[in-house]
């Protein structure tokens, strides 16, 4: 495969013994075949399907950005658009808070950066033990599908950043979906955002970074 292309479950996407299967596929007598409905992408001998449908499946080291639901004695929980509420301890807030005063650190509808640092029977454990995670007070959330946050991101950030580029906005994508864009001003915000919506329209198609950066220059005009 030379370009990324549209594949169904079932559907042979690689042929041969020089490759090897990745995400969304399996290796069959018949070569790499598809497990899911989504978008085949080889990466040098690695063969994987990135699904364009679906909810999201939290995974430990992801970020994500939530909002808080529930306030207890002991931390928050926080809406991450999975089944269950994740949950934020005390104990993952890199300050001393007074367990008095949990509501003005983060109060119930607010929204936070964290990371998932945890996955067990409880649930979903978060943190905000790092480097640009924390409570969210300005700029504007977007919504889109998990599914195609690859999309958004690009090859090592490349679409992202491209992003960032044209519009002067600092943007951080969520693997569950939820993105937090942040400029000097809303006009440029809102064409953040109109840019990460046009990636997710069309992620379905080869040749993504050339038609956004066409879209970038309509925009100019």
């Amino acid at each position: 495969m030379t370009e990324r292309k549209i594949v169904i479950p079932g559907e042979v996407i690689a042929e041969g013994e020089d490759y090897l299967p990745g995400e969304g596929t399996e290796k069959t007598d018949k070569g790499i075949v598809a497990m899911r409905f989504g978008l085949a992408e080889k990466s040098g001998k690695l063969v994987k399907v990135i699904s364009l449908s679906g909810v999201y499946q939290p995974r430990r080291g992801n970020v994500v950005i939530g909002k808080v639901e529930n306030i207890t004695i002991n931390g928050w929980f926080l809406d991450i658009g999975y089944s269950d509420n994740a949950f934020l301890s005390l104990n993952e807030i890199p300050r001393y808070v007074n367990k008095d005063g949990l509501d003005e650190v983060m109060d119930i509808g607010d929204m936070a950066i964290a990371k998932i640092w945890a996955i067990n029977k409880r649930g979903v454990d978060l943190s905000l033990k790092s480097r640009g995670l924390g409570k969210i007070d300005e700029g504007i959330i977007v919504e889109i599908n998990s599914n195609k946050v690859p999309r958004v991101i690009g090859k090592e950030g490349s679409m992202v950043n491209l992003i960032k580029d044209k519009t002067g906005c600092n943007i951080t994508v969520g693997q569950n979906g939820v993105i937090w864009i942040k400029g000097d001003s809303i006009e440029k915000e809102l064409l953040a955002k109109e840019a990460v919506m046009f990636v997710t329209e069309k992620s379905f198609i080869s040749g993504l970074t050339e038609e956004i950066t066409k879209w970038f220059e309509e925009r100019k005009k």
